[in-house]
């Protein structure tokens, strides 16, 4: 992004406007609804809340202190019109996440939240006016491919019901903007594997960071030959502020690095950032994970202007001195030497 486009965008976000954040109390919902506060907007927060009481507490709890923020606890099945009166832009981010737990029985709970809640969204959303919504999307409508680095045009592929989900709930919202009355624009924003602060605690970065630091063994799945684009959630958030702005009336777009890295490695990197080693046992590769991402990101170049700003060194930092801040994990006289 050059000077004149940030220049723009600044200048776009210190017009404050009102907006809505779906999954607020969620990882991604927080921090953008934490963003946009920052530059004085107003922020109505919808989510059911079904995470851990003392994750969504942890999550609200920046959010909650600021005037401009409302929240509604609330299933998204249930959103109408009025809840969009008046709003600029929908950041549609609650989702049913989670690739290994979508299969079986479990998947009805993905249908609803992923599916039936987005065209809920975009229905009240087209009915209320509002001028854009962005959709969070996921790496995982790709699943396998030959291809190098996964581009837009490579025809999704998903391996897991989750990848499904989520296929369908981008192609629900863009089949809304383009409708041939449509006031409305959409991008959907394809995430590579996002971390940092206040990321779900099943995700491998802090559970790395927290077996390093407590010594207890995490699980590894497969051979940890996986290669995987690490995206830190500043530039997740960064994207979605950019495609708040962009020009596009109906647009898919990658948000990644474009770096890749083994699951090996990256324990390495991370007990290097920790100095202390990740102790790891090995399991059974499980359904549905893919074997390679990487994101190409010249789409998100040209229509949003996006290019990532945080290392993945840096980002792990970052969410080091989170985790021991907020005492996620043990602070150092209770740390376990590592074996």
């Amino acid at each position: 992004m050059n000077a004149e486009d940030d220049d723009r965008l600044e200048i776009i976000l210190r017009t404050s406007r009102r907006t809505v954040v779906t999954g607020a109390a969620g990882f991604i919902g927080s921090h953008v609804a934490e963003s946009l506060l920052g530059y004085g907007w107003q922020v109505l927060g919808i989510d059911s809340c079904r995470r851990e009481p003392a994750q969504v507490r942890r999550n609200l709890a920046p959010l909650q202190t600021n005037d401009g923020f409302r929240m509604i606890r609330g299933d998204l099945l249930n959103v109408t019109a009025r809840h969009f009166e008046g709003v600029d832009t929908v950041f549609h981010l609650a989702a049913q996440p989670g690739v290994r737990t979508s299969w079986g029985r479990r998947f009805d709970q993905y249908c609803d939240s992923n599916i039936l809640a987005t065209h809920r969204v975009m229905e009240a959303a087209a009915e209320a006016g509002v001028r854009r919504v962005i959709v969070s999307s996921s790496s995982s409508v790709y699943g396998r491919s030959d291809a190098k680095s996964f581009d837009e045009s490579l025809v999704p592929n998903p391996m897991s019901p989750y990848g499904v989900s989520k296929l369908a709930s981008e192609q629900l919202a863009l089949v809304h903007a383009m409708r041939a009355d449509a006031a409305l624009g959409v991008v959907a924003l394809r995430y590579f594997t996002v971390y940092g602060p206040r990321q779900r605690d099943d995700m491998a970065i802090g559970r790395m960071i927290r077996a390093a630091l407590t010594g207890e063994p995490m699980t590894v799945f497969g051979d940890g030959m996986q290669l995987r684009d690490f995206t830190y959630v500043a530039d997740v958030v960064r994207a979605n502020l950019l495609a708040m702005v962009s020009d596009a009336r109906a647009a898919v777009v990658n948000v990644g690095t474009g770096e890749i890295v083994t699951v090996l490695d990256l324990l390495a990197l991370v007990g290097e950032v920790v100095g202390r080693e990740v102790p790891v046992t090995f399991a059974a590769s499980e359904a549905g994970d893919a074997p390679f991402t990487r994101a190409d990101l010249t789409q998100a170049a040209a229509v949003l202007g996006y290019r990532p700003t945080v290392t993945l060194r840096e980002g792990i930092r970052r969410q080091l001195e989170w985790m021991a801040g907020s005492g996620e994990v043990p602070g150092p006289t209770q740390v376990r030497p590592a074996h």
